[in-house]
């Protein structure tokens, strides 16, 4: 039961190597996307105008407090149907990929928002009036030293989330997406050693946790000189 066939595993590279290239993907875009837009609710949040105040709130609140895997399955049943009638996409079209992205790239932007608002609340008072005396305009002193001090100070933050994404990509198992979880299990499942290629993919996360860890700690130790 416990005994692995390594020659099954070898001949099955590609189809592993495919499912890894799923999880990446899906982890590079819940980070991009999640950056891009968290900046966004991070500004909203430090906007004088109290409805987009409200709305980051509401909306950080929202996705910070539902399980991911109900996110995912709520995506997966929603994301399909809306882009289908949409774009009048056929049935045969399998969407799932689709819904994963959405689900994490929205999702993450929730957690980016509150660290790029905790390295901007971390940062002096006197930073936002410096850029006034200089003739700045509120937008300009926020483009050009508000945030770059705030990137710089929620880089090992942001990396430890994007471990986190890395690690939390394997719940598209509930919905069937191909990734590297769910491939590694179908090979254990037709081959009968399902023990063994649960083993072989903690070592693959593991590996590469370690690795992205091993990064984060260089930038930290880095950024601390």
């Amino acid at each position: 039961m416990f005994e692995m066939d390594w020659q099954a595993l070898i001949d099955s590279r590609d189809v592993l190597l495919s499912g890894m290239l799923i999880t990446l993907q899906i982890t590079a875009v819940a980070i991009l996307f999640g950056l891009a837009w968290g900046t966004v609710l991070a500004i909203f949040s430090l906007s004088t105008h109290r409805a987009l105040r409200i709305f980051t709130q509401a909306y950080v609140s929202l996705f910070r407090s539902i399980p991911l895997v109900m996110l995912l399955l709520w995506f997966f049943l929603i994301v399909p149907q809306l882009l289908k009638a949409l774009f009048n996409l056929p049935s045969t079209i399998d969407l799932r990929l689709i819904s994963a992205l959405t689900a994490y790239s929205l999702l993450e932007a929730a957690f980016f928002c509150e660290i790029i608002r905790a390295g901007i609340a971390s940062l002096p008072r006197g930073q936002l009036q410096a850029g006034h005396a200089l003739g700045m305009t509120s937008g300009q002193t926020l483009r050009h030293v508000i945030l770059p001090q705030a990137f710089r100070a929620m880089v090992p933050l942001a990396l430890t989330q994007c471990i986190v994404i890395f690690q939390d990509t394997s719940l598209v198992y509930v919905i069937a997406l191909g990734d590297f979880f769910r491939r590694v299990t179908a090979i254990g499942e037709r081959d009968g050693n399902i023990v063994p290629m649960l083993i072989v993919a903690g070592v693959a996360y593991w590996a590469i946790t370690t690795m992205l860890i091993a990064i984060t700690n260089g930038v930290r130790t880095r950024l601390a000189k």
